[in-house]
């Protein structure tokens, strides 16, 4: 578990393909620090297991199922990559709960700025904005960030000079995918209301004895 406020931006050194997969080696150092072999670390989203570490750098292996629903398969050598570390009893949560199994991405429309701040405006999917309220958090590339704007075609988040700086959001260009993970505390809600929805039609519509004979069959 993370919480989308990032540690250090890591920058891809190598990048191995093989046919549907492919593995990652990050230049790092601040995430490394305690980090050992089998470790979670965040990348621009995506929980990702160490798999090798080196003196400043780790390698990860990404799967088919990751390059088809992230912007990982985008990456190229050079490319910096938003890192955060899993989340540890002693840490602050600064941001909010984050998985790092992101539901899928959008794409970056516009980016307007306003004074000090840049409005980032990013259009998905209706599977996505289902789960996107007003005011509410939702994870941008494993950051965490508050919507500022909602409709059924975009939203939008409003992006500070430090967010901008620590961060590689700002450094993509209109048209640049992005990864997206929703509240996971709306998706528990949504099933736990179906479910609930589903157990009362099923006792409105069950045949009881008292139905039976309401109905003549007695």
């Amino acid at each position: 578990m993370f919480t989308g406020i990032i540690e250090e931006l890591g920058v891809i050194q190598e990048i191995k393909k093989s046919s549907k997969s492919s593995k990652l080696l990050i230049k790092a150092n601040k995430v490394l620090e305690n980090t050992n072999v089998g470790d979670s670390i965040c990348t621009n989203g995506v929980c990702l297991t160490v798999t090798n570490l080196k003196a400043n750098s780790f390698e990860a292996d990404v799967m088919a199922e990751t390059l088809r629903r992230s912007n990982l398969g985008n990456l190229n050598v050079g490319s910096k990559v938003n890192l955060e570390r899993a989340l540890t009893l002693q840490s602050r949560l600064g941001g909010h709960i984050v998985s790092g199994h992101i539901d899928g991405t959008g794409t970056i429309i516009s980016l307007i700025k306003e004074d000090n701040a840049t409005w980032v405006t990013i259009k998905t999917t209706n599977d996505i904005l289902r789960y996107v309220v007003l005011k509410g958090s939702i994870t941008i590339d494993g950051i965490s960030l508050t919507v500022a704007y909602v409709d059924e075609n975009v939203f939008k988040v409003s992006i500070i000079p430090h967010t901008a700086q620590e961060t590689t959001l700002l450094n993509k260009a209109i048209g640049e995918t992005v990864n997206l993970e929703c509240d996971v505390i709306s998706k528990y809600v949504e099933k736990l209301m179906r479910l609930a929805t589903k157990e009362e039609n099923k006792k409105n519509t069950s045949l009881t004895e008292d139905f039976l004979r309401e109905n003549g069959f007695f």
